[in-house]
């Protein structure tokens, strides 16, 4: 499975209803199980991004269309990075020319 790291900031809609927002991320946890994936970790944060969370999905495509609903029901901005393990990253150097 691959590893993606999202950094999410509350919408005005988000801020308004955050007593909500826990029970908008365990929907949120289960919707991803259902796609095939996981959530490794969540995070509520101070500074510029409001949550993190660490997860894994079997696809690029899941992972993709997962983030797409997330971001349809209007209460946070995602912007997500592709995550690497030591390892993956030591076979891609290994490959260099």
């Amino acid at each position: 499975m691959s590893t993606f790291i999202s950094l999410m900031k509350l919408t005005d809609q988000g801020a308004k209803s955050i007593k909500d927002a826990p029970a908008r991320v365990a929907a949120a946890v289960k919707g991803l199980e259902a796609m095939g994936g996981k959530i490794l970790g969540f995070y509520m944060t101070m500074g510029e991004f409001d949550y993190i969370s660490i997860a894994e999905a079997p696809s690029d495509e899941v992972a993709a269309a997962f983030l797409l609903s997330l971001g349809a029901l209007g209460n946070v901005h995602t912007t997500t990075l592709k995550g690497f393990t030591l390892e993956q990253f030591a076979s891609l150097v290994k490959k260099l020319p």
